[in-house]
């Protein structure tokens, strides 16, 4: 009969989705994560698989997490078009620059991984796919709202809003100044989210 685990497992794939965000897959070692998670060798392996499979299983869950974030914030902006904005503002994140520095754990993971580990493209794949067909509801209840053009096709739109944003990220990853780096993603949303 199998042991209980003797650990918080939501707080062991924390510590290390943390490990990984902050230092990439490459340069986290073995005992990084045994150092982050508390566990030993074998107590790792045997809860989590591998590395690969830990990585995954962390990133995966990250973006689970966002898109559901996502939705809700979407879903709870008064207008569909303030929800729309505020993909841009949460990229900067807030006034120190802490967050835009960090970046997106998915998109320094892609960048990282994509030439070499298909399951890493494949995330991205279901994980972008994901936020844009989110945001082109959105973009269609603004359409609906009259706060952006009927004409426009709102997958389209969702998957140049997505490509913005990320955008955004990225250059706060690079680090941009964040005053910079706000002005950038206001004039974004400016001349992507007009009514004409």
């Amino acid at each position: 009969m199998a042991r209980p685990r003797q650990f918080d497992e939501e707080k062991v794939l924390l510590a290390v989705r943390e490990q990984f965000w902050r230092a990439g897959y490459a340069a986290t070692s073995l005992e990084d994560l045994m150092r982050v998670s508390g566990l030993g060798k074998g107590s790792l392996y045997a809860a989590f698989g591998d590395k690969h499979q830990l990585f995954l299983k962390v990133l995966r869950g990250y973006n689970d997490a966002n898109d559901a974030a996502l939705r809700k914030a979407l879903a709870s902006a008064p207008r569909a078009i303030d929800g729309l904005r505020s993909l841009f503002t949460a990229s900067v994140g807030d006034t120190t620059g802490a967050v835009a520095r960090l970046g997106c754990f998915m998109g320094n993971s892609t960048g990282e991984l994509a030439a070499a580990d298909p399951d890493v493209v494949a995330e991205a794949g279901r994980t972008y796919d994901g936020a844009a067909a989110v945001i082109a509801e959105c973009v269609l209840r603004a359409q609906q709202e009259g706060d952006l053009p009927a004409d426009a096709d709102p997958l389209e739109t969702a998957r140049a809003l997505l490509t913005a944003q990320q955008g955004i990220t990225y250059m706060g990853r690079a680090g941009m100044d964040i005053t910079t780096l706000t002005i950038t993603a206001n004039l974004l949303a400016n001349q992507l989210l007009r009514a004409e």
